[in-house]
């Protein structure tokens, strides 16, 4: 096989292909690739693509960043090289085989598939090696691809092995590909934070002056007419100014990052410009200017924010995907330096939304996502149509600041989804409660306490009726803490006491004086998920001795948490024990314990074995306002989503009940018990509130969720459940209730690991 690129098959082989597709050849040279799609969508209306026009339509999807068009564009191209027909026009290539994989890689890097992205370059790099292909910008960029995948991938010496690999290839004849190769490679040591090989990889290439190229693009020698240069240009600009930054030379950083940040057009690629912004702020911190790093940061999570969720549109390009979560962090720093505490407090409640629509975003996340009506689910395609606009890179007029409605459509389709179904809405876009408006979700008798964890840092903000309280701590110790403390309670250590005194000074020291006499409600982050506040000791006493508390995995929950509706506890659904044909999986004890609840509330349904499925759930659920789960549950870390509760299965379900799925349930709860092992547990994410059941069941519908931190022993779960049922019974709100019950146990066993498992999340009452 042979192939050249783009400019050069437009010179010589145009003439050739005068009769067949002429036009698609100077639409894709020129750029211009949204009239290139625009023409084949309407030659596919009328009738099957072959080989030559469906390479040239997948190639426009690819360049616009239509992800779900271009795989489904991918698949069919597959189709047709499978059948044999595999010549392209585009590139002229004899076999559009790695051109198929090189294109779905870089979609599948984007779109953070690593895995995949790593795997299917490296099948493209292989095929290409097979053929003794003398493309050596596709080697290349297969080369470089994989190497970028395993990098993002976690597997860092992978990936630059085959960096060196890659420098070690030569350029052709001529050094015809040494432009390729320097831009491939930059891109591999960009992803390994080789900033000093970036510079090197661009020196590599003797045509290219990098200051030239500087020159050119901001004094508007690539600004002329209807163009790409912001998406072709504007990532190699970024990548060099970096790498400048990065390497020590921040004034001729600062100096390029302000000459492109001056050209109004470059705010049409968002990804790189809330980059850049990022990187502007980064130096003027550097600088002792926290008042313009703020204001730069600002304008980068503005434009983060008008972003859809887990898509890097440049990953492919630039070999970098910046850390959001880190932007966020830095603006907290800056405004808390500047006594700002509610813009830092806003920015950690956004930050918490950010990533909790990152991560249903995400691969595998399998969340199907429904509104409370048809209205909502009209809002929710309408915004997600706008978010795919949004993305398409089209060519620009650079006499103009171009097509800048694409993020603005996005924002009001938002806007309207959290007018009118604000719970949806905090899955897809980012929204926050203001410090007032949390203030006003709060009772009088309450505190707000919440975390962020942000690097080295440990924010905490105190919000009380006519008060905050802020405070910034050392957070380098205290996973190490947590940990101890956890593992002190589960094996009942004689030191456990100190270090929970040691916890309750570092995290409630802070707000004593804001908390004192006063109920909780804590907004744990990162580690502090793994955390039983309850059992924290003030010297004298554990937390839960004075404080009732209440958890939320952020406060801007508030605005769609379900209020309780107050009814008595005289129905209630109670699973337990279900059959997972596994002998050794059974919970004889959990189906005492449903039983023995089951006879504190009389009117109670009771489903045990087979018959508590996760079908009869699904069916079941939303008819109660009670539900009581004795079962077992099962945390996976590494995706939170796919935690689950184990119910017997049937031929309608696997009895996987998980994260997932309980997303899409409609509940009308006052209450869902957990009481299952590792039910409570959740992902310490970057920057997300908590990514477990209890957020799950909150957003299906239940006003509160009492779950576990870890695994209780029988008869002591099933006595504080008991006695917690009863408090209800008696008129006890939800949380008072479960401090009584935890109270009561702990005068029998007062040890806190068997009573301070158990936490309540939601409205408390």
């Amino acid at each position: 096989m042979h192939a050249w690129p783009l400019l050069l098959c437009l010179l010589f082989c145009a003439p050739a292909l005068a009769d067949r597709g002429t036009d698609q050849v100077a639409l894709a040279a020129s750029g211009r690739y949204d009239q290139l799609e625009q023409m084949l969508e309407a030659q596919l209306k009328a009738g099957p693509l072959d080989t030559r026009d469906r390479h040239a339509l997948c190639f426009a999807y690819s360049k616009t960043k239509r992800y779900a068009r271009l795989m489904a564009c991918l698949d069919q191209l597959a189709l047709a090289l499978q059948r044999g027909d595999k010549r392209t026009r585009l590139f002229a290539l004899d076999d559009a085989t790695p051109a198929l994989g090189l294109m779905r890689s870089e979609a599948q890097l984007e779109l953070g598939q690593y895995g995949a992205a790593a795997d299917t370059a490296r099948r493209a790099g292989e095929w290409l090696a097979a053929d003794q292909s003398d493309d050596l910008d596709m080697v290349f960029n297969a080369i470089a691809a994989e190497s970028i995948a395993l990098t993002l991938g976690g597997e860092p010496a992978r990936g630059a092995a085959l960096a060196n690999r890659l420098a070690g290839l030569g350029t052709g004849m001529m050094g015809a590909y040494a432009g390729a190769k320097s831009m491939a490679l930059a891109r591999a040591r960009m992803a390994l934070g080789d900033y000093a090989g970036v510079l090197a990889a661009f020196d590599g290439d003797k045509m290219f002056a990098v200051n030239v190229f500087l020159d050119r693009l901001v004094s508007g020698g690539f600004l002329t007419g209807v163009n790409n240069w912001v998406w072709a240009e504007l990532p190699r600009a970024f990548m060099i100014n970096k790498a400048l930054l990065e390497s020590g030379r921040s004034a001729e950083a600062k100096a390029g990052f302000e000459r492109l940040l001056a050209l109004k057009q470059v705010a049409e690629n968002g990804e790189i410009y809330w980059l850049l912004l990022n990187e502007r702020g980064r130096i003027a911190e550097r600088e002792q200017d926290r008042a313009g790093a703020l204001a730069l940061y600002r304008r980068a999570i503005d434009v983060v924010e008008q972003q859809r969720a887990s898509i890097n549109t440049e990953a492919s390009k630039i070999g970098f995907v910046g850390d959001k979560q880190a932007l966020y962090g830095r603006a907290i720093a800056c405004a808390l330096a500047l006594g700002e505490t509610e813009r830092a407090y806003d920015y950690m409640e956004r930050a918490k939304s950010r990533a909790l629509i990152d991560l249903l975003a995400g691969k595998g996340a399998g969340v199907a996502l429904t509104g409370q009506d048809a209205a909502s689910g009209a809002l929710l395609a309408g915004l997600e149509a706008a978010a795919d606009a949004a993305l398409a890179q089209l060519p620009l007029d650079m006499a103009t600041a171009g097509p800048a409605e694409g993020r603005g459509a996005l924002r009001s389709h938002a806007q309207a989804l959290r007018q009118r179904d604000p719970a949806l809405a905090s899955l897809v876009s980012v929204g926050a409660l203001s410090l007032p408006e949390v203030r006003r979700f709060l009772r009088q008798d309450e505190v707000l306490i919440e975390y962020y964890v942000n690097g080295a840092q440990l924010v905490v903000v105190g919000v009380g009726p006519a008060s905050v309280v802020s405070a910034t701590l050392e957070a380098a110790p205290l996973e190490g803490e947590v940990r101890a403390l956890r593992a002190a309670i589960e094996a009942m250590a004689p030191n456990t006491a100190a270090l929970a005194q040691a916890l309750y000074t570092r995290l409630l020291g802070p707000v004593a004086a804001l908390i004192a006499g006063r109920n909780l409600v804590i907004v744990p982050h990162g580690s502090l998920h793994y955390l039983p506040f309850a059992a924290l000791h003030d010297g004298k006493n554990y937390l839960a001795a004075s404080h009732n508390l209440r958890y939320l995995p952020s406060a801007s929950v508030h605005q769609y948490l379900r209020r309780p509706s107050g009814a008595a506890v005289t129905q209630m659904l109670v699973f337990g024990n279900p059959d997972l044909r596994n002998r050794q999986l059974d919970l004889p004890s959990s189906e005492k314990e449903a039983e023995m609840i089951a006879r504190l509330v009389p009117g109670s349904t009771i489903l045990t074995r087979l018959a508590a499925s996760e079908t009869a759930f699904k069916h079941s659920a939303g008819n109660y306002r009670y539900l009581h789960v004795a079962a077992h549950g099962e945390f996976v870390g590494d995706a939170p989503l796919q935690s689950r509760l184990a119910l017997a299965a049937d031929g309608g379900n696997d009895g996987s009940l998980t994260v997932s799925e309980i997303y899409g349930l409609r509940l009308n709860a006052d209450l869902v018990t957990l009481s299952a092992c590792e039910t409570g547990l959740a992902k310490a994410l970057s920057g997300d509130d908590l990514i477990g059941m209890t957020r799950g069941f909150l957003y299906a519908g239940s006003s509160n969720i009492v779950a576990s931190m870890w695994e209780v022993e029988d008869v002591a779960t099933g006595e504080l459940m008991q006695q917690f049922y009863r408090n209800l019974a008696a008129g006890q709100s939800k949380k008072e209730a479960l401090r009584q019950a935890q109270l009561a146990m702990w005068k029998r066993f007062p040890h806190p690991v068997d009573w301070a498992a158990f936490y309540l999340t939601g409205d408390g009452q």
